[in-house]
């Protein structure tokens, strides 16, 4: 899964701490969702898309797709 995350962020002039704050969550969560080294929960997806007011599907990017039969 890919994420758009550092971009929205930059795009708003948010350092990760800032973002952080924001969210209630560390900078290293922020940092390693970044980093796809870390798959948010879905409570904090939800308020990451709410404050970029952004559809979580437009912030998280899930190039999976199921195979046919």
């Amino acid at each position: 899964m890919e994420n758009r995350l550092k971009a929205l962020r930059e795009a708003k002039g948010w350092s990760q701490g800032e973002l952080a704050r924001r969210l209630g969550v560390s900078r290293q969560t922020i940092n390693a969702v970044e980093t796809d080294k870390y798959d948010p929960s879905l409570p904090l997806a939800l308020r990451m898309a709410k404050l970029f007011a952004v559809a979580v599907p437009e912030l998280f990017v899930d190039h999976w797709e199921p195979e046919e039969e």
